[in-house]
């Protein structure tokens, strides 16, 4: 019986080490993550985290400073988060957790930028000695060259009445100097008012009347898009322009009209509406795509929104809490606003409302996510530096119809009891 026992014993365990020889280790390799700061604000950041090996989605929690922040389901190899409700010009410990293992990404820092100044000093200049005179936009070249178009009635050498308008202001850093551009046009020079006006990162300065104006060596050129048979006579004229160099040019207006050119060749983009297209902006997003967006409404239509193009492909970013929207700008993928009937920030696929004191908002600007813009009627002027929006008084009975920001300097134009109105403000 001992020999037999002895036997049985050995069987068994040779059957359990065989066993334990036979399990398989989990299938498939282990999921691993990784964390990298994206973007940051004053207030907010953006961090992606890198779930490589990814094969089921994983809940996981989100720790600023230790603390835990927000819970997450991965559902994919990249997830962007969003996190708010930070401080200005402080450095935060993010990381993130398995919540059902005990396994960490690695840990990245996220410093904030600091608030830029509200601080502004201002100078107000109008011109016009008869009729209505306005302005519609402005371009900054730098502080000492800046450039003003619109319509500006003055009196002649004789002290009548010109009854053609000059088109553009030009400030040299010490004063403004009113100009008439003209045009060569069937044999004749014409002068026309300008609707609107760009600077190019090379300094190159565009206008439009409707139609475009590039410079040449003894001055601008234009583009009549109707007698080139780029327009048909169902197309609306072109007034605002974005670019990034003379060989990249878009130029919007009427009717949902929106041409490009490409230093050669002049192409009508399909925007897939016939509503008025009010502003134009552009970036360039990480992966080194373009992103234009546009700011389109009209009163007789129900589209009032921003019209994003990307790739060739029209996407419509609209909100049942828009009245008319006047204006786009797009800092980054992050940082997009539209103003018309109020000001709106587009923030995770989703339009939020931005809380300052303005019925109409005319355009948008800034030059970095803590130096922003925002002008308008009734003497709308208000900046925002990083955390909170602050009007600037200046001009209470003007409409300001255009604004430009570089640096330290901010332009807004329009109008005023029927002149036109420019005020240069230089940040302290």
């Amino acid at each position: 019986m001992g020999v037999i026992k002895h036997f049985f014993s050995l069987v068994l365990i040779s059957i359990l080490l065989l066993n334990s020889g036979c399990k398989k280790n989990p299938t498939g390799p282990v999921e691993t993550l990784a964390l990298s700061v994206e973007d940051v604000s004053c207030t907010e950041a953006w961090v992606k985290i890198t779930n490589s090996n990814f094969q089921n989605p994983s809940s996981l929690t989100l720790y600023v400073d230790d603390k835990p922040k927000q819970s997450i389901t991965l559902v994919g190899i990249d997830t962007v988060l969003y996190v708010d409700s930070l401080l200005p010009n402080q450095s935060y410990k993010i990381k993130a957790a398995f919540n059902n293992r005990q396994q960490t990404t690695n840990e990245v820092i996220a410093k904030t930028m600091d608030t830029t100044s509200h601080n502004f000093s201002w100078q107000t200049f109008t011109f016009g000695a008869h009729s209505s005179s306005v302005l519609y936009d402005v371009a900054i070249i730098d502080e000492n060259n800046i450039w003003a178009v619109g319509e500006i009635y003055m009196n002649d050498s004789l002290g009548k009445p010109d009854p053609i308008a000059y088109n553009a202001a030009y400030w040299n850093g010490s004063k403004w100097e009113v100009k008439k551009i003209s045009v060569l046009y069937n044999g004749n020079q014409t002068v026309a008012p300008l609707k609107g006006v760009f600077a190019l990162p090379t300094g190159e300065i565009i206008f439009s009347s409707g139609l475009p104006y590039l410079p040449q060596t003894d001055g601008w050129k234009l583009y009549h898009l109707w007698d080139m048979g780029v327009l048909n006579q169902d197309d609306g004229g072109v007034s605002k322009i974005w670019g990034t160099s003379i060989n990249d040019l878009y130029f919007v207006g009427e009717k949902g009209t929106i041409v490009h050119y490409n230093g050669n060749y002049w192409k009508k983009i399909e925007s897939g509406t016939t509503t008025n297209i009010y502003d134009v902006s552009g970036i360039t997003d990480k992966n080194g795509s373009q992103r234009i967006y546009c700011a389109v409404s009209d009163f007789e239509t129900t589209l009032k929104g921003v019209l994003e193009i990307s790739n060739n492909h029209i996407n419509t970013l609209t909100s049942n809490t828009f009245g008319n929207i006047y204006t786009a700008w797009a800092l980054n993928t992050n940082q997009l606003y539209a103003g018309g009937h109020g000001l709106f920030k587009y923030r995770n696929n989703v339009w939020i409302k931005v809380n300052i004191d303005a019925s109409l908002v005319t355009r948008i600007r800034g030059d970095a996510v803590n130096n922003i813009f925002a002008v308008g009627g009734s003497g709308l002027i208000t900046h925002f530096n990083g955390v909170n929006w602050q009007n600037q008084l200046v001009e209470a009975n003007a409409s300001f119809w255009s604004s430009d920001i570089k640096g330290k300097t901010i332009v807004t134009v329009g109008e005023i009891n029927s002149k036109a109105i420019i005020a240069i403000g230089r940040q302290n």
